[in-house]
């Protein structure tokens, strides 16, 4: 199976969330640091409770969030996770379950605060969208 081009990998991050307000030339920072990496169905990819040592956009497949053994998500092209604990360098609060074949665009923790340093506006974005996720979730819980 051949990878995904430079380009590929921007139009990919492009349409990701979090990814939303960021210049070409901080997509193609983040996409050239990105490693492909794909799982088998029923693999775990991330680990609830492990510090995470990357952070993860879904390009193809079909992959599950579950904690504490509840599935409390569903995730598929487009989506990410592992931002949290590269953020604050603290355990997983959630196993991700490849539901398919999954390959993903990783980045290592050392390339993502790499990048946070030299391109402020993949910073501000990923500052944005986990504020976004924050506020959907404090919303969820007043509700």
């Amino acid at each position: 199976m051949a990878g995904l081009t430079e380009q590929e990998r921007v139009s990919l991050l492009r349409e990701v969330g979090l990814f939303r307000e960021v210049a070409d030339e901080g997509l193609a920072a983040v996409a050239a640091k990105a490693t492909e990496i794909a799982f088998e169905a029923g693999r775990m990819i991330v680990r609830q409770g492990e510090v995470g040592t990357g952070f993860f956009v879904i390009s193809s497949g079909q992959a599950r969030v579950i904690r504490d053994g509840k599935t409390i998500a569903e995730l598929g092209p487009g989506q990410f996770f592992g931002e949290l604990s590269l953020l604050d360098q603290e355990p997983r609060i959630a196993n991700v379950v490849a539901e398919s074949h999954v390959v993903c665009l990783a980045l290592a923790s050392w390339d993502f605060e790499g990048l946070l340093a030299s391109q402020p506006g993949v910073a501000l974005a990923i500052l944005r969208g986990v504020a976004r996720r924050l506020r959907a979730v404090s919303e969820e819980l007043s509700h």
